[in-house]
């Protein structure tokens, strides 16, 4: 079953009948890999084959679906050398560092 279109604020998504900007960003982050593809872009740009390998050699199809539509959500853009986030991807990264903090914590709780 396909996916519904790409989710975007104002438009009826998961969760959401109105689609509030929050329940639409976690429509579109809660697609798998796409969280990955942005956690991967986060040191520059990669080129599919680079980012394929560093998402663990996901589909080239899935790929290209998730960077399509990080691309519509204009939160990637290609660029010389492949794809990078753009500003508004870059807001996001920032946005996700506290997860990996807590992420880290949560492991160093599990461990004691």
């Amino acid at each position: 079953m396909p996916e519904d279109p790409i989710p975007r604020p104002g438009r009826p998504v998961r969760g959401s009948e109105t689609g509030r900007p929050l329940m639409a960003a976690l429509d579109l982050l809660g697609r798998r890999w796409t969280l990955r593809v942005i956690w991967e872009l986060r040191e520059g740009e990669a080129g599919f084959r680079e980012l394929q390998r560093r998402c663990e050699r996901m589909s080239s199809s899935v790929l290209a679906t998730r960077l399509g539509e990080l691309t519509e959500g204009r939160i990637v853009e290609t660029g010389g050398e492949g794809y990078r986030l753009t500003p508004l991807g870059r807001q996001l990264l920032d946005a996700l560092h506290p997860l990996e903090n807590w992420g880290l914590a949560w492991e160093k709780a599990l461990r004691e």
